[in-house]
């Protein structure tokens, strides 16, 4: 599976009165890309949610390189790093709109039921996620492509 990438124009909101986005407000930004990712693979959270499974996050690591400024578009990049038994990696990389890296980071997620059981990764998502049927994807099998998905209101 190729990157998907998701566009945002940086609103007012998502600024401090330096004119940069709120460092806690990338989390924000993340958690709407990995959702119109998943999306784009054919369910939804709440589909998955209303199938009895729910994607918590367990460690959140991110690492800020320049700041966005307000009505910057930015495409925030969002793609598997792995996937094996109950773990969802995924990998973000946040590009202004020249191209430069503002933030990269990774999420890292465990399959539950709502009960907060784990669970083994469906095999439909595997298999939109582009996970052989014999092993786990990794970092190192990953395109570089980035597809546009979406841009938010802005």
């Amino acid at each position: 599976m190729e990157r998907y990438g998701y566009l945002h124009r940086v609103t007012y909101a998502d600024c401090t009165v330096g004119n940069h986005i709120y460092y806690g407000r990338y989390l924000e930004l993340l958690e709407a890309a990995r959702g119109e990712w998943f999306r784009s693979m054919g369910k939804s959270f709440a589909d998955w949610q209303a199938a009895g499974l729910i994607f918590p996050v367990l460690e959140v690591q991110i690492h800020y390189r320049s700041p966005a400024r307000y009505d910057e578009v930015l495409t925030i990049e969002v793609w598997v790093l792995e996937a094996r038994g109950v773990r969802l990696n995924v990998g973000y990389r946040v590009l202004g709109s020249e191209g430069r890296v503002r933030v990269e980071g990774h999420t890292y997620h465990v399959c539950t039921n709502l009960e907060d059981k784990p669970r083994r990764l469906p095999a439909e998502l595997m298999s939109a996620l582009g996970v052989p049927a014999g092993g786990p994807r990794s970092s190192e099998s990953e395109k570089e492509t980035t597809t546009t998905q979406l841009q938010s209101p802005g």
